[in-house]
């Protein structure tokens, strides 16, 4: 039977959640303030101009972010409200997700907050003798798992 966590060891998994959220919630309020998009909506915009040139079918978005179907559609309702994306019908009952002109200037105004916010709420604070050795293990971590052979 695997032994619980010990203090030392569940102290770092509480620091280890406190810190994501705390870097999450830095970035999210500093690219709202500066263009106004919530965290979802620079996720979707991001993907959308960056990965599909303002063009992406909505099951490569949704498959992108790992979001169930449900909530990307939310989302995009949510967003095209707001006058953020649109969607079009393409070939095959497929759906395209286009962003909007208002939509890729919310994604210009909120690159430079997001650089601010990461830098400052994670990059300027990781200050360990060896940043390349924690930097390693987070990447080594957020690695996908191997497919079994």
């Amino acid at each position: 039977m695997t032994q619980p966590l010990s203090d030392s060891e569940m102290a770092r998994w509480i620091a280890w959640k406190r810190a994501n959220e705390a870097v999450l919630a830095a970035v999210a309020q500093e690219i709202h303030s500066a263009a106004g998009l919530t965290a979802a909506d620079f996720a979707v915009l991001s993907r959308v101009v960056e990965n599909g040139d303002g063009r992406m079918p909505q099951q490569t978005l949704g498959a992108m972010l790992d979001w169930k179907r449900p909530r990307l559609s939310r989302q995009l309702s949510r967003m095209a409200e707001r006058g953020l994306v649109r969607r079009e019908d393409a070939l095959g009952r497929r759906v395209l997700i286009i962003a909007t002109d208002k939509g890729r200037t919310a994604l210009a105004a909120s690159r430079p907050a997001h650089a601010r916010a990461v830098r400052r709420a994670l990059f300027e604070r990781t200050t360990a003798a060896d940043p390349d050795a924690f930097w390693n293990a987070v990447q080594e971590i957020a690695a996908p798992p191997e497919a079994a052979p």
